[in-house]
């Protein structure tokens, strides 16, 4: 009995032998086959991966349409209505000045006075000289008178009698050119008074008392510098694409700096009908009322035009564009997610954005910031899309265009 229970123990350890070696086996063929499939499934990720990160990834727009009605801002200057420098129609000295600057006055009020010795001498040395041709006209006339009825009686010849007569004609003139010239100087008399020619504001005074003074513009500077302030002109310059659009009655806003969040409103009243050669901008002039007195002259003014949009026109941003030697072009996404490159015209240029007049579809998905490098057909992913959608497309290699 004892010798058969110890042959049992020795004919089982080598069964447990067994199963260990074949759990050994398969657990080795389970790790072999694990790591070839997991290698397989790693290279296939990476492969899709690698197809993902080779393909260019782009964000998109589509362009908008243009407003109904749109907004043009541009730089205005502002000008008094009426404003004219006023200078001095006799020399002499400044004797008084009654108006400083800000000081408002009326048409035809004196603002200063002017001493002038010389033109009064003239004056009087004038006069004198018309009462002598005064004088010599009454004796000529009355020595023609004379002779005439002596030439009636036949008692002088003909010949005198008309020598008298012309000598009365010759001093007529010179009493006539004597008066003339006493009503020179006394218009230059009456220059002495500086007036006011229309109802406004003196802005300038550029003389005092005892200052020499020179009649006319070239002679010397202006004495004072007046405006009409109740009314105002603004003057803008129009871009060329907008001129058609700006034409007399056309609505617009003024702001200005120092009246922050407040708006005048005003119109276009007249245009220039003509563009500048040189800048091809049309000026425009508008008017405001200002009787408050709370706009001045030669501000600077933000001129808001309100101008009839064109709904039907398409809008890009500035940078969507691609400046290449075929033209004006943008990259447009299509089937398959391959670049198209699309040639536009141009429109207005807004700064910001571009009005485009052909050559692209509402339903456009435009690249925005294109690589310059981006050709006709290169496969690209769209920001925010999932990458399964490219994946299994062949990325195409993106090189630089010739054209660009």
């Amino acid at each position: 009995m004892p010798e058969q229970l110890n042959s049992q123990p020795q004919r089982a350890r080598p069964s447990r032998l067994k199963v260990l070696a074949v759990g050994a086996l398969v657990l080795g063929v389970g790790l072999f086959a694990w790591t070839i499939v997991s290698r397989g499934m790693a290279r296939g990720a990476l492969a899709q991966h690698t197809v993902a990160a080779a393909t260019p990834t782009v964000a998109t727009i589509k362009p908008q349409h243009g407003p109904a009605d749109e907004e043009l801002v541009l730089p205005g200057t502002v000008q008094a209505y009426f404003e004219a420098p006023i200078y001095a129609r006799t020399s002499g000295y400044l004797k008084t000045w009654y108006t400083d600057i800000g000081a408002r006055a009326a048409r035809g009020q004196v603002l200063a006075e002017i001493d002038t010795p010389e033109v009064d001498q003239q004056l009087r040395q004038a006069q004198a000289d018309l009462a002598t041709a005064q004088a010599n006209y009454e004796l000529a006339q009355s020595t023609n008178q004379r002779w005439l009825g002596l030439l009636a009686t036949e008692s002088v010849s003909k010949q005198d009698a008309d020598q008298k007569a012309s000598d009365e004609a010759a001093k007529k003139a010179a009493l006539a050119s004597a008066g003339a010239n006493v009503a020179r100087l006394q218009d230059l008399e009456s220059f002495k008074r500086v007036i006011a020619p229309f109802d406004g504001v003196v802005t300038a005074r550029n003389t005092d008392i005892g200052a020499l003074i020179n009649a006319g513009q070239n002679s010397g500077a202006a004495l004072f510098r007046m405006a009409d302030t109740r009314r105002l002109r603004i003057y803008a310059q129009v871009p060329q694409p907008y001129a058609a659009a700006a034409t007399p009655g056309v609505v617009a806003q003024l702001k200005f700096a120092e009246r922050p969040g407040k708006s005048y409103p005003t119109q276009v009243v007249r245009t220039a009908q003509a563009l500048d050669p040189v800048a091809r901008t049309l000026q425009v002039e508008l008017q405001v009322d200002n009787s408050k007195g709370e706009l001045f002259p030669g501000s600077y003014a933000e001129v808001h035009f309100k101008l009839a949009g064109n709904g039907d026109s398409l809008r890009l941003p500035i940078n969507a564009l691609l400046f290449r030697s075929a033209g004006l072009q943008v990259a447009v996404v299509g089937p398959g997610h391959a670049i198209q490159l699309k040639n536009i015209t141009s429109g207005r240029d807004f700064g910001k954005s571009l009005e485009v007049l052909a050559g692209l579809d509402p339903n456009d998905r435009v690249v925005l910031n294109p690589p310059d490098s981006i050709t006709e057909g290169a496969v690209v992913r769209i920001a925010g899309e999932p990458e399964e959608e490219v994946a299994a497309v062949p990325p195409q290699p993106v090189r630089r265009d010739s054209g660009s």
